[in-house]
C-alpha cells in the first residue's frame, strides 16, 4: 500500500474525530490525494491549486491546520473530557485510534510535495514553528500516545466554540464567538485599586472552583467600570475565563443561556453592560433566578457582572410608593422587590466620579505606558482644556484625549503636536 492509499484509509477509519473530514480544506485533500493516485497531471495541478488556495486562506500547513481543528473540536470524546465522570473507556480507545490516523493524514503533506514536484508544482506550504500555547502532537512520535496532554487541554481551554473563541454574544443560534473582542489592558486602567483588587480575586475564585460572587460595579459615568469588567478576559482568557455579553432583551432566555453555559464547564462571566430596568418591566425577575437560584442550582461555573450608573437598579418615582387610597393588601411588598435586585448581588464595588486630580494622574499614567515624548506639563494643561470643552473628568475622557493628540486633533503651543 503506497503512503497516499494509507492517507486515504486512515480518513476513511476516522471514528469520533470525523467532523475534521467535512471541512472544505479536507474535501480538496481528499480530491487532491485521488487525484495523485490516478496520476494524470492536469487534474492533479487543478486539485492541488483549489488546496493550497485553502491552506493559503488559513495561513497554516496541512498539518497545523489538522492540529488546530483537533483543539477545536466540538465531539462525544471532547465534551466527556470535561465531565467529572471520566471518559468512557471505548470513547479512549477511539480518541487515541483517530489521533494515529490523523497523524497519517498530517504526514501525507510530505508525500504531496514530492510528487508535486515530480509533477513541475513544487511549491510545498510549509510548517511552522511548534506551538507552547496549546496541545501540539508534534513533540510525539506517535499521536496517539498525546492523549492525556490533548484531555488537559480540553478542561484547560475549553473544546468547541469555547476553545476557539474567548468571548461570545447570544444569537438566535445560542453562542456566537466574538473574533476580535475589545479587550482593554488592566495595567492602563488608572485607580479604583481597592476595586480593582476585589473583582480580580472574585475572579480568580471563579477560576479555581471556590465561590465567588455576583459583581454589581456601580459609579459614575467614564470611569472604567465596562473596561475592567473586559479587561479580565484579556488578563485570565488563557487561564480559561470566558465572558458572554448579554443584552437586556436576552435576559428572557437565561434559562437556555445557564443551560448551555452550565454544560461548557469553563468559569464563565455574563457581563451586562450599563444594567437598569424601567418599572414597567420584568425582565429584572429572571436575574434573580441567576443571582439566588430556584428549583435548579445557579450553575457553579456562572457569575454575573453588571455595571450600572444607578445604584437603584428600577426605576423608582415618588408615585410608586404606597398610597393609603390603594387597593393593594401588601403594596410595600410590590415596592421592596423591586428594591431587593440590588441587594442580590454579593460583591458591589462603587466607582466615585473623578477629580481633576483623578483625571490628570490618569492622562500621566496612559502617555507614560502609551511612550507619548511630549512635555507632562503641556499634556496637563491641554488636557484640562479638552476636559472643559468635552466631557469632564473622567478616565474615558483622558482616553479620548490622548487619542486625539495622536490624530492631530489638539492645536497649541504647548509642545504639542500644531
Amino acid at each position: 500500500m503506497t503512503p497516499l492509499q494509507e492517507a486515504a484509509e486512515a480518513a476513511a477509519k476516522l471514528l469520533v474525530f470525523r467532523d475534521i473530514c467535512t471541512h472544505p480544506l479536507a474535501l480538496a485533500w481528499q480530491e487532491l490525494i485521488q487525484q495523485l493516485m490516478s496520476g494524470d497531471p492536469l487534474p492533479c495541478w487543478a486539485a492541488y491549486g483549489r488546496w493550497f488556495e485553502l491552506l493559503a486562506r488559513q495561513g497554516l500547513s496541512w498539518r497545523e491546520w489538522l492540529i488546530r481543528e483537533i483543539r477545536w473540536a466540538d465531539n462525544p470524546f471532547a465534551r466527556a473530557a470535561l465531565q467529572p465522570q471520566g471518559i468512557p473507556e471505548p470513547l479512549m480507545q477511539a480518541a487515541r485510534h483517530d489521533l494515529r490516523c490523523l497523524q497519517t493524514l498530517a504526514d501525507s503533506q510530505e508525500t504531496i510535495a514530492e510528487q508535486m514536484q515530480a509533477l513541475g508544482l513544487g511549491i510545498p506550504w510549509p510548517d511552522g514553528e511548534t506551538d507552547s500555547a496549546g496541545w501540539d502532537p508534534r513533540s510525539f512520535a506517535d499521536w496517539g500516545q498525546s492523549l492525556e496532554t490533548l484531555i488537559a487541554h480540553y478542561r484547560q481551554r475549553g473544546v468547541g466554540l469555547c476553545g476557539r473563541y474567548w468571548a461570545f454574544r447570544w444569537g438566535p443560534a445560542g453562542l456566537e464567538g466574538i473574533p476580535a473582542p475589545d479587550l482593554p489592558d488592566w495595567e492602563e486602567i488608572y485607580g479604583y485599586e481597592r476595586q480593582k483588587q476585589q473583582l480580580a480575586a472574585n475572579t480568580e475564585a471563579l477560576l479555581r472552583g471556590d465561590p465567588a460572587l455576583h459583581v454589581l460595579l456601580y459609579g459614575a459615568r467614564g470611569t472604567g467600570k465596562s473596561s475592567l469588567v473586559k479587561a479580565l478576559l484579556r488578563r485570565y482568557g488563557p487561564q480559561g475565563l470566558r465572558l458572554l455579553e448579554l443584552r437586556r432583551t436576552d435576559l428572557v432566555q437565561l434559562p437556555e443561556i445557564l443551560a448551555e453555559l452550565r454544560a461548557q464547564v469553563l468559569p464563565f462571566i455574563l457581563f451586562v453592560d450599563d444594567l437598569s430596568f424601567e418599572a414597567e418591566e420584568t425582565e429584572f425577575k429572571q436575574l434573580k433566578v441567576l443571582l439566588e437560584g430556584d428549583l435548579v442550582a445557579p450553575p457553579p461555573n456562572v457569575r454575573l457582572y453588571a455595571t450600572s450608573n444607578r445604584r437603584h437598579l428600577i426605576r423608582e418615582f415618588f408615585c410608586d410608593r404606597p398610597n393609603p387610597q390603594d387597593q393593594e393588601v401588601h403594596a410595600w411588598d410590590t415596592v421592596q422587590e423591586k428594591l431587593s435586585l440590588r441587594d442580590r448581588f454579593g460583591l458591589t464595588l462603587t466607582f466615585t466620579p473623578f477629580t481633576q486630580g483623578d483625571y490628570l494622574a490618569t492622562v500621566e499614567h496612559l502617555a507614560q505606558r502609551l511612550g507619548f515624548t511630549q512635555s507632562l506639563d503641556a499634556l496637563r494643561r491641554q488636557a484640562l482644556i479638552w476636559a472643559q470643552q468635552q466631557n469632564g473628568f473622567s478616565g474615558r475622557t483622558a482616553r479620548q484625549f490622548l487619542d486625539a493628540v495622536r490624530a492631530g486633533l489638539v492645536k497649541g503651543n504647548d509642545g504639542l503636536p500644531s
